[in-house]
């Protein structure tokens, strides 16, 4: 039902999201988390097409419920689906064809991601076996794949070919969104506009649960119901989000925040891999260490918290090192966390040992 708190968010969300980047959407209120948001735009965007098919890429992570897994990239948890996950294929994300200095990317000469190549061609051969897809679904920074971003050129290369094609190009912003890349929306960089974007996590300000799918007006075409449920619209995170809204995007202060932070954490990331089999993965503060050697990703991992720090893993084989920090965090308290980490990893990966690792033994 309509409610006060939810005009008064839905006027927030225009006059400090939308109108200052000149975005067109509707707001939708899915269920509340973010696996409810994709299933939403997926079965709105095989509507709005008249099509099934739905693309998404290597080592994405979407959500946990049915069509949210069937575009996710996760062998164990595609498992845990319990039947066949149909309707979708994967394309490879960028730099997946051998890295990303991989022979078709730009860091090699080239003009452009081998994988935009890959994605035009299976879309343009009508005898490639990939069926026109509805969608396609990406996240412009990976998080449970890695802490993987894509770059700017190649986002817009994404969306030049899905446009070009029909195809819609749905942002999955659950975890790169609402500010984590620096700016709120984590393709603002590529200066793209997606058909629809999913929502969620920070978006209610304090961990309510809550989700959105923005969508352009003319993706609009549910009947009355036919998309509905019981928690729909959970007034109470419509009023912390719409607090949230007020207190961090009314200015640019917070953007600005996480930007000087991130900028803080690489420089005390590079310095933690040099000399040793590993490099800087991620974009604003979605970022983290990649070790050649899966196995000592977690045994920092561990160590951090013999150090009272707590910190996952991430990507394929868990060798990435994941720092999701709250975006408030002070410089102070990022360089305590600094600290720990390269305390850490000093004492399972030792830089005296790289070479002992390097040649097959681990520290």
């Amino acid at each position: 039902m309509m409610t006060a708190a939810k005009a008064e968010l839905l006027e927030t969300i225009e006059a400090r999201l939308l109108a200052p980047r000149r975005l067109n959407y509707k707001v939708m209120t899915p269920g509340p988390t973010g696996t409810n948001a994709v299933e939403a735009a997926m079965k709105l965007a095989r509507k709005a097409t008249g099509r099934t098919h739905i693309v998404g890429f290597t080592n994405g992570f979407h959500g946990m419920t049915l069509g949210a897994l069937s575009i996710t990239g996760n062998a164990s948890k595609r498992r845990g689906a319990g039947v066949p996950l149909s309707h979708t294929s994967s394309m490879p994300y960028y730099g997946d064809l051998g890295g990303d200095k991989c022979s078709g990317c730009p860091a090699a000469g080239a003009s452009r991601c081998c994988t935009l190549d890959h994605l035009e061609r299976m879309l343009s051969n009508p005898s490639s076996g990939l069926d026109s897809p509805a969608a396609v679904v990406v996240e412009c920074i990976q998080g449970e794949g890695g802490a993987r971003a894509a770059s700017d050129a190649w986002l817009r290369g994404v969306r030049e070919i899905t446009a070009a094609h029909g195809v819609l190009m749905i942002v999955d912003d659950i975890q790169a969104g609402c500010g984590r890349s620096g700016d709120f929306f984590s393709f603002e960089s590529a200066g793209i506009v997606p058909d629809m974007v999913t929502l969620s996590k920070s978006m209610s300000g304090m961990g309510l649960p809550f989700a959105l799918v923005l969508l352009k007006p003319e993706l609009d075409v549910f009947s009355p119901g036919e998309h509905n449920g019981t928690f729909r619209g959970f007034n109470p995170a419509f009023v912390t989000a719409k607090a949230a809204l007020d207190r961090y995007w009314a200015d640019d202060k917070l953007s600005r925040h996480v930007k000087a932070r991130s900028e803080q954490a690489q420089r005390g990331l590079h310095a933690i891999c040099q000399g040793r089999d590993a490099t800087v993965t991620g974009r604003g503060l979605m970022l983290g260490i990649r070790f050649q050697h899966p196995e000592l990703a977690s045994q920092t991992a561990r160590a951090c918290y013999e150090r009272g720090m707590l910190i996952e893993t991430a990507g394929a084989r868990d060798e990435v090192l994941k720092l999701l920090p709250p975006l408030v965090i002070s410089q102070a308290e990022l360089a305590r966390g600094l600290d720990i980490i390269s305390a850490a990893v000093d004492a399972v990966y030792p830089r005296s040992s790289s070479a002992d690792v390097r040649n097959g033994a681990t520290a």
